[in-house]
């Protein structure tokens, strides 16, 4: 009865995500008997841990999680983003609670697999009814597959707890499946103890993961040795900020700049920053792109559109509206212009925003006071700007006209600014030490040229000063991308940046000539207990004790 169990739980994992780059399907009408003598269940039990992977377009509202942070405000008051913005997360309303569930059904699903082919059980099911010489060719690429999709179920868990940690802190670790632990109560691990098992896990198994799938295309967006270097790159990051590491342990910082490294020295992974910025988040670009390490992919949509397009816009519903807050960071590549304070900028707000003026759904977006998107109308804006990043221009929602959204988890850029970051905690923003690909300055600098040649040099000259730096170029770079809330937490700065008010403009026009006024636009609550993530109560009652909540909730 528990295995039938079992594999009901992974049918229901691998079938809460359909129309990805894996067939995360299993055939329903199997029984126990059958899927214990077909070697198809192999692959159905190894593409069931990818299915709750975090698909970042819907995290919140159905769309983005941005404006939990200070770069966007949320058009419906009705939102349970709401949640966020006035500190009322707690132990019984947490709008990512699901993200706790879907980690540890993709944990239950990646062991489940691990014990499902452990002790030989896999290869025999590989050679089950086949014959080994006419089919050497055959049984020789599933031989390699298994080794790669075992590497990948290690990895997989890695993920999961990395994202877990992200929110929570330390969690507990589950390295069998429930029937091997029927009863058994698991306790938290404490965030160091999380950090040194994903590390682990990471470089006990990399060497086995594929390279990439250039010879496997039906094998896309599975985990590869670069998608491995990446999650380990971004834990260790984590792992030596503020946050998690109160004492400014040296060491951390070092550990993280060498693990950064890694990436970028790895001989056997080749990645390299997008010719293009602005290019990279529409459709199908990123999938072909040097620039993606891993990607989630759905089906060809309109709801990031429907939710995000203006409101004046057929079918649109304003949605996430990237604030002043973020738009005032974007610097000048040339003389200001009073009339127009979008010219002469760096080209990645053109890339990420609309604004006041913009061409966008085959027309010019135009905020004044009786203009099509009058800022007084019903869910318009109420900063002034629409999203841009990740959206295709002109699609018709009244007709249903659909485009790729693909979720970049990991990129290039990522990678080159966690290496900016722990290269200048641990060695200053210039000091390259013999093994280090580069300098921190010079890491960061590669993420700005590919921007515009034209923006200011970076001349911060300490680490003090270099760290803002890096805060402003992740700021940017990053932006929507389900970083800056995540990145607030980690440095200790959401108790200042998130109880400031979110701004934006008032826009006016007089003859042909617009005006455009700073507001304060809602308030905004973080509160010290929300550097964590709350255990729903539920979750701590059914744990029998076992399980502690967060401080202060």
């Amino acid at each position: 009865m528990k295995h039938h169990i079992l594999i009901a739980a992974a049918l229901a994992i691998s079938m809460s995500s359909c129309e990805d780059f894996l067939d995360t399907s299993l055939d329903t009408n199997q029984t126990n008997e059958t899927l214990a003598t077909s070697r198809s269940s192999i692959w159905a039990f190894a593409n069931a841990f990818y299915s709750p992977i975090h698909y970042g377009y819907s995290a919140i509202d159905g769309n983005i999680f941005a404006s939990a942070s200070d770069e966007a405000q949320q058009t419906s008051a009705s939102s349970n983003v709401i949640y966020f913005n006035k500190g009322m997360v707690n132990d019984n309303v947490n709008p990512l609670s699901y993200c706790y569930t879907n980690c540890y059904e993709g944990i239950r699903a990646a062991n489940y697999f691990l014990d499902y082919v452990a002790d030989g059980k896999g290869k025999a099911l590989l050679e089950l009814n086949r014959n080994l010489v006419t089919d050497a060719e055959n049984y020789k690429r599933d031989l390699q597959s298994l080794d790669w999709y075992i590497a990948e179920a290690h990895i997989a868990r890695a993920y999961y707890y990395a994202e877990l940690i992200k929110m929570y802190g330390g969690v507990p670790i589950v390295e069998q499946t429930m029937s091997q632990n029927v009863g058994e109560m698991i306790s938290r691990a404490s965030y160091d103890e999380c950090v040194e098992y994903i590390v682990k896990e990471i470089d006990t198994w990399k060497d086995k993961l594929a390279k990439d799938w250039s010879n496997f295309a039906d094998r896309e967006g599975r985990f590869t040795l670069g998608a491995a270097l990446a999650i380990k790159s971004r834990v260790l990051l984590y792992a030596a900020s503020p946050l998690h590491n109160p004492t400014d342990d040296h060491a951390k910082w070092v550990r993280a700049a060498q693990a950064a490294n890694e990436f970028l020295a790895c001989g056997d992974i080749h990645y390299d920053l997008d010719s293009s910025y602005e290019n990279y988040f529409k459709g199908e670009s990123s999938l072909t792109s040097p620039e993606t390490i891993y990607l989630v992919r759905r089906a060809a949509s309109n709801s990031l559109e429907q939710a995000n397009y203006p409101i004046a816009t057929p079918g649109g519903k304003s949605g996430v509206c990237p604030t002043e807050n973020l738009v005032s960071q974007y610097e000048y590549t040339g003389m200001p212009d009073a009339s127009d304070p979008y010219v002469n900028r760096d080209p990645r707000l053109a890339a990420s925003i609309v604004t006041n003026g913009s061409q966008w759904n085959g027309r010019t977006i135009a905020q004044a006071p009786g203009e099509t998107d009058d800022m007084a109308h019903a869910n318009a804006s109420p900063t002034g700007y629409y999203l841009k990043k990740f959206l295709t221009d002109g699609l018709n929602l009244i007709q249903g006209q659909t485009a790729q959204h693909n979720w970049v988890a990991f990129r290039y850029a990522e990678i080159l600014l966690n290496y900016a970051e722990a290269m200048n905690e641990a060695f200053g923003p210039k000091n390259a030490p013999n093994g280090y690909v580069m300098s921190a300055k010079e890491a960061l600098q590669k993420v700005r040229d590919r921007a515009s040649v034209s923006l200011p040099a970076v001349n911060a000259s300490t680490i003090e000063t270099f760290r803002h730096a890096v805060k402003h170029e992740r700021q940017i770079e990053l932006a929507f991308e389900d970083h800056r809330y995540w990145d607030l937490l980690r440095w200790k700065d959401a108790m200042t940046v998130l109880n400031q008010p979110v701004k934006g403009v008032k826009i006016n026009k007089s003859g042909d000539k617009y005006s455009y006024a700073v507001v304060d636009v809602a308030s905004r609550v973080f509160y010290e207990r929300n550097y964590y993530l709350p255990l729903l109560r539920s979750e701590i009652e059914n744990s029998n004790g076992t399980l502690e909540q967060n401080p202060k909730y």
